[in-house]
């Protein structure tokens, strides 16, 4: 049931069957609907989300109403609000289901035991949390040092099947323009 969650874990660290069928007993399989809402603002996020099927995204309402996408999730990524879910906080974020999706999560309430019995698993997440840092910091920097068009020739590039699977306004405000300028981009092929 979790074995594409197991065969991530293994690009990083080995797990006995011991240490996966422990494991298991911390996670939950959940399905979701196209749209559908796993964490609103204002609400403390519940759980860390392993996508192993369909994409996740976690955006946030500007000032000026609009939605502005930070990250995506599509399969073997992981996703939360990391601040709502480690300190329990409530939420300035949405993440909602761009695609029908099936995924793990793992409650707060078993992070520490999990660490606890499982301290390898600490390691994993260490560096899956550097490698999400890591890629922040250069979508930062994208935004600040290439045009609109760069961006999304590069994303384009990075991610060519993911463009077509999101919605154009969503890809639009991840890459820090409107759906109208990102036809345009389009039409230029």
């Amino acid at each position: 049931m979790y074995s594409q969650l197991f065969n991530h874990i293994k690009k990083f660290i080995e797990l006995t069957t011991e240490e996966e069928e422990m494991l298991s007993t911390y996670l939950k399989s959940i399905s979701v609907k196209k749209k559908q809402f796993l964490l609103e603002q204002g609400q403390i996020c519940r759980a860390n989300y392993f996508v192993v099927k369909g994409c996740l995204r976690l955006y946030f309402i500007d000032i000026k109403g609009a939605e502005q996408t930070t990250q995506f999730a599509i399969e073997n990524w992981w996703i939360t609000d990391l601040t709502s879910f480690l300190f329990q906080k409530p939420s300035e974020f949405y993440i909602q289901a761009a695609e029908t999706a099936e995924i793990i999560a793992i409650e707060p309430h078993h992070y520490d035991e999990m660490f606890r019995k499982l301290p390898k698993l600490e390691r994993y997440f260490r560096l899956i949390l550097q490698k999400n840092h890591q890629a922040s910091q250069m979508r930062i920097k994208y935004l600040y040092s290439q045009t609109a068009e760069e961006r999304y020739r590069h994303f384009n590039h990075l991610f060519p099947e993911f463009v077509q699977r999101v919605p154009q306004y969503m890809l639009a405000s991840y890459l820090g323009f409107t759906p109208e300028f990102l036809s345009k981009i389009r039409a230029k092929k």
